[in-house]
């Protein structure tokens, strides 16, 4: 994949805000430390998926190598942190993923919630892939530009492969106006949020 992933073709109804990036540059121990948590808590929160709905063949097939993948992306960020002699750090609250869980709806039934799992996995990966992107345009150094456009091509596989899950499991329709909701949600909060470069999200 070229380095031409849009927010356009990543569905986001908003951009992320041009200081992040030049905000992150300057904190590149806090953004690494960060984007190490985040990586593995995706593997955590794919496990959980897997474990709640063990009885769907095709999750279980499609979602077990994205584990070991997000796992690799967490020892990827480790290797850099000690190549670049940082320690991994306090893992710090994530603002971004407590003001999106705010709009799962309460009471909803075993499907509704399994839909809304697949297409929160989706939007989680759509927006790190947008922000993978900018750190692999943006930041000074090659390096750093390359091992982020790694990232950002995964990420874009993960976001697609999450909709496509979706969408095998329900009704097309259904997929998208959920999904329009959550893109929705996301609009909605995301300018309320302070602008920090200690954060992936």
């Amino acid at each position: 994949m070229e380095n031409t992933v849009s927010k356009t073709t990543l569905g986001l109804n908003l951009p992320t805000d041009p200081r992040w990036v030049d905000l992150a540059a300057m904190s590149m121990q806090d953004i690494l430390t960060d984007h190490a948590f985040c990586e593995q808590k995706a593997a955590s929160t794919i496990i959980s998926i897997i474990q709640m709905h063990s009885d769907k063949p095709e999750i279980v097939e499609a979602l077990s190598p994205v584990v070991t993948e997000e796992w690799g992306h967490f020892r990827m960020v480790l290797a850099e942190l000690k190549k670049r002699g940082l320690t991994l750090g306090i893992q710090r609250p994530d603002q971004y993923i407590k003001e999106l869980m705010k709009g799962k709806p309460k009471g909803t039934g075993r499907d509704q919630m399994f839909l809304d799992q697949l297409l929160i996995c989706a939007l989680i990966e759509a927006r790190s892939c947008e922000r993978f992107k900018i750190l692999s345009q943006k930041l000074e150094e090659q390096e750093l530009k390359d091992f982020y456009h790694q990232f950002m091509v995964a990420e874009a596989a993960h976001y697609k492969l999450f909709l496509k899950l979706a969408k095998n499991f329900f009704d097309e329709e259904k997929v998208m106006t959920r999904w329009q909701y959550w893109l929705d949600h996301e609009a909605g909060f995301l300018p309320n949020l302070e602008v920090r470069g200690d954060r992936m999200h």
